[in-house]
Order: structure tokens, then sequence, then C-alpha cells
């Protein structure tokens, strides 16, 4: 996964993004979206859409396919740029800087709310970005459909899962979870929980009393299991 050069979003014009929306929407039916019905969804009455594919391409928002038919889709960037602008909007964050978190289905990045100054944390789902390509068959995101048509709108379920849990688990109040703040597509923007990870607590002078972690995080798992959620890998 490359990296998250919001700058970008700053160069993109109103009817590109209509673009970008395009290809979003052709996507629910179409691995790759014709060039025609994407002019179609976009409703450009001045045309132009060859040009603003084209900086869509340049951007690396959009991936052109031409194996089968003249197509697009989009990338996990062109994505990321849809769910930032969104929440950008509603005013959920408005910078994103460094990353501070990767795993095998997500890129967590910190950022900052304007209104407030407040510092956010931004969780971006990718499922399927590494060998972890049997999810679909481990995780219950699809709820009896039959398909979830692509590795994006897969992500987008586990976002909003995700997001479904963590809002229960902070009005619930009985778990120490971070503030759910926004979601929009396979992004979640949530409070920054302060500390540090716990694979860094071996480090001289951390970890002061091991048992008692062992007994707060076996308290944790006991609570959830109480309320019927169970956190697990295979």
């Amino acid at each position: 996964m490359g990296k998250l050069d919001v700058h970008v979003m700053r160069h993109i014009s109103k009817d590109e993004y209509r673009v970008l929306t395009a290809v979003e929407l052709g996507m629910r039916n179409h691995h790759a979206v014709p060039v025609p019905l994407i002019v179609s969804i976009a409703g450009l009455r001045h045309g132009g859409a060859a040009k603003f594919l084209s900086t869509l391409l340049r951007f690396k928002l959009v991936y052109h396919d031409n194996t089968k038919y003249d197509g697009y889709r989009l990338t996990w960037f062109g994505y990321d740029v849809l769910a930032l602008r969104a929440l950008a909007a509603r005013g959920a964050v408005d910078s994103v800087g460094r990353k501070i978190g990767e795993g095998k289905e997500s890129d967590v990045y910190e950022g900052v709310r304007a209104s407030d100054g407040r510092r956010v944390v931004v969780k971006l789902h990718r499922l399927g970005k590494t060998s972890f390509k049997a999810i679909k068959n481990l995780r219950d995101y699809l709820d009896g459909r039959r398909s979830a048509g692509n590795w994006l709108n897969m992500a987008r379920l586990a976002a909003k899962r995700e997001w479904d849990f963590m809002s229960c688990l902070w009005e619930d109040g009985g778990l120490a979870v971070p503030e759910p703040l926004d979601q929009n597509r396979h992004a979640v923007v949530m409070g920054l929980a302060v500390g540090l990870p716990l694979y860094q607590l071996g480090a001289p002078g951390c970890l002061a009393d091991a048992e008692a972690v062992l007994e707060t995080c076996v308290a944790l798992a006991r609570s959830l299991a109480a309320r019927g959620l169970v956190h697990c890998d295979r």
C-alpha cells in the first residue's frame, strides 16, 4: 500500500470528484466500470470525462483496465480520498498526519479536528491487502449476502461493523474503548487513546506490574464475553 498523500485532494476539482464517485457507484455491478457508464452516472453536461479520468489516473486514484473493454476501477487511494472528503465535509477530521499503526486488515493514522483542535485517529480498513484472502469465510460481514462485490465494499462492511460495536460499547460505559466520532465508507474516526501499545511495554521500566496488566486484560475479555462479544484471530 502506497503512502497516503492527502495533499492530492487539494488538486481534485468538483467534476473530477463526480467522476471518481461515478466509478465507485459503477463498481457495485462491474469489476471495471465501462467509460460510457461512468459518463452516464457522472452526468457531466459539458463532457470531458476522458480528461477527468486522465487526471484521476495520474494521481493513482483509479486503475485503467482494458483487458476486456475500456474501463476503470477505484484504487485503495481513490477510496481513501472519497472517505476523507466526506469526513472532512462533516468536520470529523481536517488533517491527516503520520501512520501510527499497520496491520493485515487496516492502516491507522493520526489526525486533527480543526473545530476544537482535538487529536483523533483515522482507521482505514483494507481487507484483502495481504495474504489474508480467506476473510470471506472467516468473518460474518456478508450477513447472508451472496457476495460483497469487491474488497473495497468488504472493507466498508468491516468498518461499519466496527463502528456499530464501538458505539454500543462506548454508550454502555463499562469498557474502556476509544470514543467513536464518525464513519464513512471504510474509514472510522475515533478519539485518541493515550498510552503505549502492549508490545512496547517490555522496555525497561514500562511494565512495572506484569501481573496487574494481565489481570486487567483478562477482566476486559470477560466483560466482552459477558456482552456476547469475542475478539480473536485465527
